[in-house]
């Protein structure tokens, strides 16, 4: 197998893994297993909340593919690097950028990461599980979009921005 297939469905598994977390946070985190993504929408009270239960669910079929991977199947080794670089991307742009779980003092101001951080506090900007905006984190929408749509939500209740629980998890 060259190294150039290896590398595009390594590649192609974290843009599938966009999607899946997209797809999941929207219609899983913020629906039927609401009970352990709310925990994210609250202050957290120590080092873990109940929504990191979903890093361990995402990590089993990484895991999988790799032992596959390890056992012959290349294509699955790079499937589960794919998903494993999905995950490091995701801690870095939602845990270390956003929520500063471990804060490195990076505080951008313009550009990519910036927009990325803009659209996760546009996120949190909602009270409930319903009326929320942006649930991916490689192509976040514009903040002026994101903007709009939370606008045209009227049933959404909107958080205040200098309220102490927005302040827990935004920079």
């Amino acid at each position: 197998m060259s190294a150039l297939i290896f590398f595009l469905v390594f590649a192609g598994f974290i843009l599938l893994m966009e999607i899946v977390a997209w797809i999941t946070h929207k219609y899983v985190m913020h629906g039927w297993l609401w009970s352990l993504h709310r925990s994210h929408h609250e202050p957290r009270e120590g080092a873990f909340e109940k929504n990191d239960w979903f890093a361990v669910l995402f990590a089993v079929p990484s895991m999988i593919l790799m032992y596959f991977g390890v056992h012959g199947y290349p294509l699955a080794m790079a499937a589960g690097l794919g998903i494993l670089g999905y995950g490091l991307i995701y801690f870095f742009f939602h845990d270390i950028l956003v929520h500063r779980r471990i804060d490195f003092g990076l505080r951008p101001k313009k550009g990519y990461l910036a927009r990325i951080v803009q659209a996760h506090r546009l996120h949190h900007a909602v009270e409930s599980k319903d009326g929320c905006v942006s649930f991916g984190f490689i192509f976040p929408p514009s903040p002026k979009h994101l903007k709009t749509l939370l606008k045209a939500k009227e049933a959404a209740v909107l958080r205040a921005p200098d309220s102490e629980s927005f302040s827990a998890h935004a920079p």
